[in-house]
């Protein structure tokens, strides 16, 4: 495959697995740090293989549901794919989403396997217990893999797909009620893995560093699943490190990476034993960094290329898209700060509230068409029906304006919208603001109820302890760049922001913490 090459190279993730095998079997595709193990593609196919022949033991097949619950490493990637090549439907859990939502996830799946490790095993045995029907609990090492306790069959299935079965079965956060399962077919996730590499111009040459969690959209499909599709490769450390990030990215010689504004503040804001000078040369193979899952404020984008050397590409996706919508261009094509770039491989635009599509830098509704579009919400025919036109567009419930060049900037969240006295606030706008301020690490700002203004503006932020920053230095910092109506009121000390498993700040629990008192 070469770089030009973006057609779909195979309509089912079994069928792309084993032609790879075949055709590049001593390609690494999988490294692991911590152990320097590596799984080539070859090796790959064995060990999908391997676990079909346990999962027909296990009496699995084809649409059955399989779930685990790991930190990154062998164990995890090699369950996610081989999951998917042995036509079952894999449904990560997310150890960050609560009791509750875990036991929710668990029944309303349909799971019928969970391969869980040590350090979750109590959570998900707890979720089991109160279960109404059997679900078979498999121990599990983030590196060694299952401990199966039985006998493989002689045989691992052949399962026919096409790209319209169910592959993946991912559950949103939940912030406002229960959390609706996405279902992406094969289909939806090599589109989904194609649109990056083709946003990314990226080739079997290349290899990502992987420090998301693979219970996020945005590791399988940006960070496995566009490797996968360009035969590329893919360092997976058990988790992000802010010390030991640059040192992956330089000895396993990644050409990008993939994280979340969190992760680029962090790395801004910790200083490399080498040195800025130094260790900019030593990034000098890099090609880029990529940034999605929240909006990346202008500030931290250009402060991390001037001190890093290293171009940012901001993105945007949605676990309905299979990760990949838009993207900045890649260097030395024009990118604008602030832009979550143009489509790739999908249709967008922006509508009103009855629908109708608006015209250049008016604000409205985003929404897309493409192959990387969701099939639907699992067993919510309801939701289904709110999200999808039967044109196949789908709402995003993301407020966007596009400029002349096809530049979409989101705006804000349609429900996160802040209302003061009849005028519409982002609050983007004021995270921007505060990240523009040397001491703030996080930013979120949200609307509180006002007997006066309907809503009031507040933020909470995390900053440098060492900064000695005050809250009337940030607000004085805010009404410069805001003005009076937008600048927050108040601004509230956080040792961290509630986060989700992709790092974007989750401004509904900033509300329900300040109710409570939490952050007072």
């Amino acid at each position: 495959m070469t770089v030009l090459d973006y057609t779909p190279p195979a309509g089912d993730i079994r069928t792309l697995v084993h032609r790879h095998a075949q055709q590049w079997p001593e390609r690494a595709f999988l490294l692991f740090p911590e152990t320097g193990r590596s799984l080539t593609y070859g090796a790959l196919w064995d060990k999908t293989q391997h676990y079909g022949r346990y999962f027909a033991a296990l009496g699995l097949t084809k649409g059955d549901t399989v779930s685990f619950m790991l930190g990154n490493g062998q164990a995890a990637a090699e369950l996610f794919l081989a999951t998917l090549c042995n036509g079952c439907i894999t449904s990560p859990l997310n150890p960050a989403a609560g009791q509750e939502q875990i036991e929710y996830v668990l029944e309303h799946s349909d799971t019928r396997v969970v391969f869980v490790s040590a350090a979750y095993r109590e959570q998900v045995a707890c979720a089991i217990e109160k279960m109404n029907r059997a679900v078979l609990l498999i121990d599990a090492d983030v590196d060694q893999g299952p401990d199966w306790q039985m006998q493989p069959a002689t045989t691992a299935p052949d399962p026919q797909l096409d790209g319209s079965d169910s592959g993946l079965l991912m559950y949103t956060s939940g912030t406002t009620g229960r959390p609706k399962g996405v279902m992406l077919s094969h289909r939806n996730l090599l589109a989904g893995g194609m649109n990056t590499a083709r946003a990314h111009e990226l080739s079997g040459q290349d290899r990502a560093l992987c420090v998301l969690p693979l219970c996020h959209i945005n590791a399988q499909c940006v960070t496995v699943m566009a490797p996968l599709v360009t035969a590329g490769s893919v360092v997976m450390p058990h988790a992000f490190s802010v010390s030991m990030f640059w040192s992956w990215v330089i000895d396993q010689r990644c050409s990008w990476f993939s994280v979340v504004p969190t992760i680029i503040s962090y790395l801004m804001h910790h200083e490399h034993p080498a040195g800025d000078a130094e260790l900019r040369q030593a990034l000098a193979g890099v090609r880029f960094g990529r940034s999605a899952s929240a909006a990346l404020p202008p500030a931290l984008h250009a402060g991390f290329e001037e001190k890093f050397g290293v171009a940012i590409v901001e993105t945007m996706g949605l676990t309905e898209t299979a990760a990949q919508v838009l993207a900045n261009p890649m260097p030395p094509k024009r990118n604008k700060y602030g832009s979550s770039g143009l489509a790739f491989g999908t249709e967008v635009r922006i509508v009103d509230r009855q629908g109708n599509t608006l015209g250049q830098d008016e604000e409205g509704e985003l929404m897309i068409r493409g192959d990387c579009v969701m099939a639907g919400y699992y067993k919510n025919p309801q939701a289904t029906a709110e999200a999808l036109e039967a044109d196949g567009w789908l709402h995003t419930g993301d407020l966007a304006r596009q400029d002349a060049d096809g530049f979409v900037f989101i705006t804000g969240r349609l429900k996160e919208l802040i209302i003061k006295g009849g005028e519409n606030i982002a609050p983007r706008e004021i995270d921007d603001a505060l990240y523009a301020h040397p001491a703030v690490i996080e930013a979120g700002a949200i609307g509180i109820d006002d007997e006066h203004y309907g809503q009031e503006v507040v933020a909470c932020v995390k900053v440098d302890p060492q900064s000695g920053v005050t809250e009337q230095e940030l607000i004085a910092f805010c009404l410069g760049k805001l003005g009076r109506v937008k600048t927050p009121k108040n601004i509230y000390f956080l040792k961290e922001l509630p986060k989700g498993p992709s790092g974007k700040v989750q401004r509904l629990k900033l509300v329900d913490q300040l109710k409570s008192g939490q952050v007072i």
